[in-house]
C-alpha cells in the first residue's frame, strides 16, 4: 500500500463511528463530560442593548450573540444538568439570573397583543420598530416554550414564582394569543401562521406551504405542554382558578390532536392541511331554472387532512404525554424500530429517507432538518422512550448519542449542528453547543443518577 493510500485508509477509519461496546460507551461518555464541564459557561451571555438582563445563548459564531426561544430552554435544561453533577452553590446562585434573564428577555419584548420574537439580538431595534414592519396577527413569533422555560426555573427554584409575578401578565397574553387567533376553531389545532423560523426550519409540512394551512404536530405538542406550564405557573403564584382554565385548555388540545392528528393506518402522529375549500351552501338568491350545484349532495365531512410525511416530530407525542399507551407501542414497534426509516446509527433521523425530500446537505437559513441527526432531536424521543417504559430503545439511543458527541469532541474539539446519521460526520456550525449538552442528562439515565429533565 502507498503512503497516500495508507493516509487515506488511516483517515477513514478515524472518522467511522465506534463500535457501540461498554468499554466505548465509557470512553466517549468520560469524553463529554471532561468537555461540557469545561465548556459550561461559554453559553453565559452578559446583559447590554436590546437585552437587559443576562441569558443563554447556542455558541458557534453564527449564534453567538443572541437570544433564541426553544433554544435558551433546552440549553437550561442541559445546563441545570451540569450544574447538579459538578456546580457549586455558588454556581447555582450565579447561574440562576442567566436562566431568569433568557424568560424575562423575551418578555421585555412583549406586549398586549401577546406577539414576542423568536429571537432577539443585542443591537435589536424596539418591539414598535419591530412591529412597524411586521403584522403581528400574520407572522409567527416565539415558539410555545416561554411558559415552559419559566416553570422549569420555577419547579427547580421549589414552586418560588415571585420573579414573575410581574410578567405574568404579559406571559398570559402570549399563551392566550396562540390559542386565541393562531387556532383552528372546528378542529381546535393550532397552525403556524407562516413557514417562517419555526424551529423545525424547512419541516416539508410546513415548509413552502400556504400560510395557516399547517395544522404542525410539533407545535400542538409543544402547546400543549405549554398550557400545562401556564396551569402550574398560575398555581404557584396562588392564582388557582386561572391555572384551572389552563388545565382545561390543555385537555381540549390533548383530544384534538389525538382524533385529528394520530393515523391508525400507519400508527403514527402526523401533521395536518387545513387548506381546504369551504363548504358553503349555494347562493340560492341567484338560482335559475335548472341550475345545478357540485358537491351539494354529499359535501365533505372532514375537517382537515393527514400530512403523511415521516418527520421525526410525530414521536413528540410522547414526549408531551399525548400519546395512549397502546399507540406508543405501535409507534415505537412500527416507526421508532424501522431502521430503513426513523432508526439510524447516529440516533433518529429527523426525515425518513424513504421521504422524497430526504436530503442531507448543508443549509442554513433555514437548517436542514431534512434528515440530519439532531441533538434535541434524539434526547426529546429518547425522553419520550423512558416516558412510556421503552427502556431498551431508550438506552440504546442514549448510547448512539454519546459515541456520536463523544466521537466529535475527540476529532474537532468541539461539536457541531447537525450531523450525517449513518456515520456522525460533522455537516455545519462547529462550535455550536446549545441543546448538545443534553447528551449529559441522557448519560445520567444510562448511570442511574438523577436526571435533571424539562418541565
Amino acid at each position: 500500500m502507498s503512503l497516500i493510500a495508507t493516509i487515506l485508509y488511516a483517515a477513514s477509519a478515524f472518522a467511522q463511528l465506534p463500535e457501540r461496546t461498554p468499554g466505548n460507551v465509557e470512553k466517549y461518555k468520560k469524553i463529554c463530560r471532561e468537555h461540557i464541564y469545561k465548556d459550561m459557561k461559554g453559553m453565559y451571555r452578559n446583559a447590554g442593548g436590546a437585552l437587559k438582563y443576562p441569558f443563554l445563548a447556542p455558541g458557534s459564531s453564527q449564534y453567538l450573540d443572541m437570544l433564541w426561544d426553544w433554544d435558551s430552554w433546552l440549553s437550561d435544561v442541559a445546563l441545570r444538568q451540569i450544574l447538579l453533577e459538578k456546580g457549586t452553590k455558588a454556581d447555582r446562585e450565579e447561574a440562576l439570573k442567566y436562566e431568569q434573564g433568557c424568560v424575562l428577555n423575551s418578555l421585555s419584548y412583549g406586549g398586549m397583543d401577546g406577539w414576542i420574537p423568536i429571537w432577539i439580538e443585542r443591537d435589536a431595534p424596539s418591539r414598535k420598530d419591530m412591529l412597524s414592519k411586521r403584522n403581528p396577527w400574520k407572522s409567527n413569533m416565539h415558539k410555545p416554550c416561554l411558559a415552559q422555560h419559566a416553570a422549569f426555573i420555577v419547579k427547580n427554584m421549589n414552586g418560588d414564582a415571585e420573579w414573575l409575578r410581574d410578567n405574568f401578565y404579559t406571559l398570559q397574553a402570549f399563551v392566550d394569543k396562540y390559542w386565541n387567533y393562531h387556532r383552528d376553531k372546528i378542529t381546535g389545532l393550532l397552525y403556524w401562521e407562516t413557514d417562517e423560523a419555526i424551529g423545525v426550519d424547512n419541516d416539508p409540512s410546513t415548509f413552502f406551504r400556504p400560510q395557516e394551512s399547517s395544522g404542525s404536530i410539533f407545535l400542538n405538542c409543544m402547546m400543549y405542554r405549554e398550557l400545562l406550564a401556564m396551569e402550574y405557573l398560575a398555581k404557584s403564584l396562588n392564582m388557582n382558578e386561572i391555572g384551572q382554565r389552563y388545565k382545561q385548555e390543555a385537555d381540549l388540545l390533548c383530544s384534538s390532536i389525538r382524533e385529528h392528528c394520530w393515523d391508525k393506518r400507519d400508527k403514527f402522529y402526523y401533521s395536518v392541511d387545513f387548506n381546504l375549500l369551504p363548504v358553503q351552501k349555494p347562493q340560492v338568491e341567484t338560482l335559475q331554472k335548472g341550475d345545478f350545484f357540485l358537491h351539494t349532495g354529499h359535501p365533505r365531512t372532514y375537517d382537515c387532512l393527514i400530512q403523511r410525511f415521516s418527520v421525526w416530530s410525530g414521536f413528540l407525542s410522547m414526549w408531551a404525554g399525548i400519546a395512549t399507551p397502546e399507540q406508543a407501542k405501535q409507534m415505537v414497534e412500527k416507526q421508532y424500530r424501522d431502521t430503513t426509516s426513523f432508526n439510524a446509527p447516529c440516533g433518529v433521523r429527523t426525515l425518513s429517507p424513504l421521504e422524497k425530500m430526504y436530503d442531507l446537505r448543508a443549509s442554513g437559513n433555514p437548517s436542514s432538518w431534512l434528515g440530519p441527526i439532531w441533538i434535541n432531536a434524539n434526547y426529546m424521543v429518547f425522553r419520550g422512550l423512558v416516558n412510556y417504559g421503552f427502556k431498551d430503545d431508550a438506552h440504546e439511543l442514549a448510547e448512539k448519542t454519546i459515541l456520536l458527541l463523544g466521537r466529535n469532541y475527540e476529532r474537532f474539539g468541539a461539536l457541531h449542528e447537525y450531523y450525517l446519521p449513518e456515520n456522525g460526520e460533522p455537516v455545519l456550525n462547529k462550535g455550536f453547543q446549545n441543546w448538545n449538552l443534553l447528551v449529559l442528562n441522557m448519560a445520567a439515565w444510562l448511570d442511574g443518577k438523577e436526571m435533571v429533565t424539562e418541565f
